[in-house]
């Protein structure tokens, strides 16, 4: 494949990524308030972190399913990796699994620090991202095999949330750290 297509397509679908989870957060940000009350006691709002990023971890749990299936039906798979690496049969699998381990602890990580330092309505940026999660990790398997461009917009998708959720966070801790002491 051509690398300036393939180029052109991940830049295309990124940008479609971009514009996607901007609308679905400002759709989270706007509407979900209107319908639940979001924690403001820290406890409250750490739970909810972590209870919401339970949606986010099952795709780990959903990965290590896919690799020990597709190990169960490989005889050349089936020892395990410390004897091979893996063969095409399950090269995807284990590839989704890797992809989606190292999101899934960035993008926990990310929520939980936002949740220590945003209350109330803000939280539901939260439940947002961990949509964008599930979307972004449906689209990347869906195209993994057709090429990063393919895969493009589930990735994007995936890490937009968690790295607007550290800025945010980082943003927050600098600027109470530039305020001072607060008594």
């Amino acid at each position: 494949m051509e690398l300036a297509a393939e180029q052109r397509k991940i830049i295309q679908r990124a940008a479609a990524a971009i514009v996607f989870c901007a609308l679905v957060l400002a759709g989270s940000y706007l509407l979900l308030p209107r319908l639940f009350a979001f924690p403001t006691g820290l406890a409250e709002r750490i739970a909810f972190a972590l209870q919401a990023d339970l949606f986010v971890l099952v795709w780990i749990v959903i990965g290590v399913r896919m690799v020990s299936r597709g190990r169960f039906h490989s005889a050349i798979d089936n020892p395990g990796s410390a004897f091979a690496p893996p063969s095409p049969a399950i090269a995807v699998q284990v590839a989704f699994l890797q992809n989606t381990l190292e999101q899934a602890v960035a993008a926990v990580g990310a929520h939980l620090a936002l949740a220590t330092l945003i209350s109330g309505p803000p939280l539901a940026l939260i439940p947002g991202a961990v949509f964008l999660f599930a979307i972004g990790r449906i689209t990347f398997l869906r195209g993994y095999r057709q090429g990063a461009g393919a895969r493009a917009f589930g990735i994007v998708t995936t890490v937009i949330p968690t790295i607007g959720a550290y800025g945010w966070a980082i943003g927050v801790i600098l600027l109470r750290s530039l305020s001072g002491p607060t008594t």
